[in-house]
């Protein structure tokens, strides 16, 4: 999963957060779990259920019979890295507990404010099959993760590799590689990564077709209910700058936009009626949009 481990690595290092998007068993837990450790950052995994509260997520007062006093309980959102586990099993209320701190890298229990450790990263994961049961997450609540990543199947010999590692005595451990302090030095150097005004025209260039698809080319405007939010351009941006520092340079190319707009576009857009009866996907118009719009 060497390109989704790439995606995921580059959402961190530009300060997004991540939903995971993939069927069951495919290594989600293990691969940001695994991230933490490279890092020596804390971890937690919240396996989101229909009966999960918000006070299970960040925690609630709670009355000390011996001081006579309330104290803060903090929940398993003050960790460095946040696995939200089948985000679409629970209900609307418990999705949004996280939406302040995903935003706002603080939580508010009960009228005190708290802030989250840094640094701060939730990749959230669900079922693209199973539907019964589960609440779809709102379009707010979507435009707040940085980037959507599609987790397919193994390849044969990736098969062969997983098959050898977990049927023998074999024991796979993740190092740590870099300390908590320099991951937050190289964020910061992210946002210093030089973008010619010539690339930001053609970054706006691709949101605005997702908005007035017919001012750049034909036969998708009526398969776009609405386009992309202004989340978008920023993360497309920070997105490509990260792309840029990953492969050693400090200045964006066309390319660096290119190999990540599916990730940042594929949940910000809406298809219509006639899209989806179609059976076209978002990646589709993405790819239509990118392959028309003339990079500088």
């Amino acid at each position: 999963q060497e390109e989704v481990i790439n995606k995921v690595l580059i959402a961190l290092i530009s300060r997004g957060h991540v939903l995971l998007e993939g069927m069951p068993g495919l290594a989600k837990t293990l691969l940001i779990s695994s991230l933490a450790k490279t890092l020596d950052c804390s971890f937690k995994r919240i396996q989101f259920t229909p009966d999960l509260l918000p006070a299970d997520i960040i925690g609630t007062k709670i009355y000390n019979e011996k001081t006579k006093k309330f104290y803060t309980e903090k929940g398993p959102i003050f960790h460095n890295f946040i696995l939200a586990d089948e985000i679409n099993r629970a209900p609307p209320k418990v999705q949004s507990a996280l939406l302040e701190g995903m935003q706002e890298k603080q939580v508010t229990i009960q009228g005190d404010t708290f802030e989250l450790p840094k640094p701060f990263f939730v990749m959230a994961t669900q079922n693209p099959v199973e539907q019964e049961g589960t609440y779809p997450l709102p379009e707010a609540q979507l435009d707040r993760f940085a980037f959507k990543i599609l987790v397919d199947y193994p390849k044969k010999e990736e098969e062969k590799e997983i098959l050898r590692r977990y049927t023998s005595n074999e024991k796979c451990e993740a190092n740590k590689v870099i300390s908590i302090e320099k991951l937050i030095e190289i964020q910061k150097i992210v946002r210093e990564v030089y973008i010619d005004e010539t690339i930001q025209e053609y970054i706006v260039d691709i949101i605005d077709a997702t908005r007035h698809p017919e001012d750049y080319l034909d036969g998708i405007k009526e398969l776009i209910e609405y386009g992309a939010s202004p989340r978008a351009t920023i993360w497309l941006t920070l997105g490509a700058k990260a792309h840029a520092i990953i492969h050693g340079r400090d200045y964006i190319k066309p390319i660096d936009v290119k190999n990540i707009a599916k990730e940042v576009l594929m949940h910000r857009i809406i298809l219509s009626y006639e899209a989806e009866a179609e059976e076209i996907k978002p990646q589709d118009i993405i790819e239509r949009i990118i392959n028309h719009i003339t990079p500088p």
